[in-house]
């Protein structure tokens, strides 16, 4: 059942707040793969995890808006939803059916292993729910619902793409019949693929879930609001190295260097060929130009587009009602696999 064209899969949990971080961490190449996969005369499907965000403690009011504003920010960074399928999990019922019906094949121990699973769940397994337990099986359904060729991962996300081509290997081999009822997926390590931390602490991931507000670019600031966070964002007293070796042991320095490249589409060597022996006097005001030209754009869109529900939740019914009809089939072949009358 595998199709001929790339079909490329990937969601993202619907969170507030937006930040610099998801725009150079994920929603970017998002949209760059929309554009290569198209000129190949593939598809790309991308949707937003508000099943998988039910997992953890959440508030039901703050998960419908977050689900809406995430909309608003992929059509912003670029995201088309002529050109790409735009859905979230919960009107497509098909996820959580096809979860259910892998739940047969996956195991315990494979489950058990799953670093994510231990992460989130910490010392407190006892009491985390079982949706959380179960993740990574939701994410397997998710990309072998459709059929998926590829799906982008990070380092965090290699064993859940491993899990997933485990589950649809063990299901052709018990259930197929000879047949090939689901596609194992190939990973694609998406470039540049920028790891953003806070501005307040090199060493922590830009989140935000933060307190301070100064740790991080929300998608959602004026120039104004960058540009003082950039010139107030942690740094030494050291200039800037000629090479990037110089910048080991210089975690906010390293962070600052690497948003400034990951913004101008060059490398970190680069940019210290440029700013190499200045001081954060200099570099800091370069950074914050380049933020605000790179972003500006985007604020104004998302701003503009995060007010229009009735606009963001006919984007959503749309991208649900193409996913719900691709899906179909696949779910109908596991039903008739397993011996299960529909």
């Amino acid at each position: 059942m595998r199709p001929t064209p790339m079909r490329v899969v990937s969601g993202i949990q619907p969170t507030g707040n937006l930040h610099l971080g998801n725009y150079l961490g994920a929603i970017r190449n998002w949209v760059r793969m929309q554009d290569d996969v198209a000129a190949s005369g593939g598809q790309c499907l991308y949707f937003l995890a508000d099943l998988h965000a039910i997992s953890m403690p959440h508030d039901p009011a703050e998960l419908a808006s977050a689900t809406r504003e995430m909309v608003a920010a992929l059509v912003a960074c670029g995201i088309d939803p002529q050109r790409s399928i735009v859905f979230n999990q919960a009107q497509v019922p098909a996820h959580a059916e096809l979860q259910w019906l892998l739940n047969g094949t996956a195991r315990m121990g494979w489950l058990n292993r799953m670093t994510q699973w231990k992460d989130k769940a910490g010392k407190n397994r006892e009491g985390a729910s079982i949706a959380l337990f179960t993740y990574p099986v939701l994410q397997a359904a998710d990309v072998l619902l459709y059929q998926t060729t590829h799906v982008p991962v990070g380092d965090d996300q290699k064993q859940h793409l491993e899990l997933a081509r485990d589950i649809a290997a063990k299901f052709n081999n018990d259930f197929g019949g000879g047949s090939e009822v689901f596609t194992l997926p190939d990973p694609i390590v998406p470039p540049e693929a920028a790891r953003i931390m806070s501005l307040r602490d090199g060493a922590a991931k830009m989140s935000k879930s933060d307190l301070s507000e100064m740790s991080r670019i929300n998608l959602t600031d004026d120039a104004d609001t960058v540009m003082q966070k950039v010139r107030k964002a942690k740094t030494d007293p050291e200039p800037l190295p000629a090479e990037a070796a110089g910048l080991e042991g210089r975690p906010e320095a390293q962070n600052l260097v690497a948003i400034y490249a990951a913004l101008a589409g060059t490398s970190v060597a680069d940019v210290l060929a440029r700013f190499g022996g200045q001081g954060f006097g200099a570099f800091k005001p370069a950074l914050g130009e380049l933020l605000v030209e790179v972003l500006s754009p985007i604020s104004a869109r998302f701003n503009a587009l995060r007010g229009d529900r009735a606009a963001l939740d006919a984007i959503l019914a749309d991208g649900s009602g193409k996913a719900r009809a691709l899906a179909a089939p696949t779910l109908t072949a596991a039903y008739a696999a397993l011996g299960l009358a529909r």
